[in-house]
């Protein structure tokens, strides 16, 4: 059996990495690999290859397509899933957000989310063979996550807006966020105005937002 694969990442090293992990570490079925490391090239791809994809890699970090309104990986997976409707959806993020991952999972039901930190080799491997054949599979950081997750604590917060807490809790400077979000200073402002009343905070800089944050769980 041959599973045909997508595999979307903006480190190409990265990329071969993972395919060499799965082609040399599963037997059962052969696999046969296309690579994209800019929205751009995903979006050419998933529109306009003649073939069906069995099974996405998508990281959420890549470089924008704007002319296409891909800002990142996540914009790409509703185009997938028009254009390759039986494709299973793996997420491979650095991103260890709570607010982050639990709106992707709500949203996009992936089939997988592995979190980059939380697995090796192995364990890549067997979630990848668990997926193709039918079943999900959720590293550890997402397994702890869904324990706590409720509806409220990710409903209050849009896409920006949860953009912006992770990116904080990397260590963004709120200097550098209107070009990494494509939003003017004052919509930042406004923005972060709204995540403190969310938080319950009415002063403080960004060290209190995530501080509130973190006593949510949020991040």
């Amino acid at each position: 059996m041959i599973v045909e694969v997508l595999m979307i990442d903006d480190h190409p090293t990265i990329i071969e990495g993972y395919k060499a992990i799965l082609v040399f570490g599963i037997k059962d079925y052969q696999l046969e690999v296309a690579e994209a490391f800019t929205g751009q090239a995903a979006f050419e791809i998933i529109t306009t290859t003649q073939k069906r994809f069995d099974v996405a890699l998508i990281d959420l970090t890549i470089p924008s397509y704007l002319e296409k309104n891909i800002a990142s990986g996540e914009d790409l997976i509703p185009l997938i899933k028009k254009h390759h409707p039986s494709c299973k959806i793996i997420i491979l993020t650095s991103h260890s957000e709570s607010i982050i991952l639990q709106r992707i999972t709500k949203e996009y039901h992936p089939e997988g989310i592995f979190v980059k930190s939380d697995f090796q080799a192995k364990e890549l491997i067997s979630g990848f063979d668990a997926i193709v054949k039918g079943k999900t599979y959720f590293t550890q950081t997402i397994v702890s996550f869904q324990k706590t997750w409720n509806e409220k604590s990710n409903l209050e917060f849009d896409t920006y807006n949860q953009q912006i807490l992770a990116l904080l809790n990397q260590g963004v400077k709120t200097k550098s966020l209107p070009d990494l979000l494509h939003l003017s200073q004052s919509a930042v402002d406004k923005r972060k105005a709204v995540i403190k009343t969310i938080l319950g905070i009415d002063k403080g800089n960004d060290e209190d937002i995530l501080k509130a944050a973190r006593k949510k769980g949020l991040i």
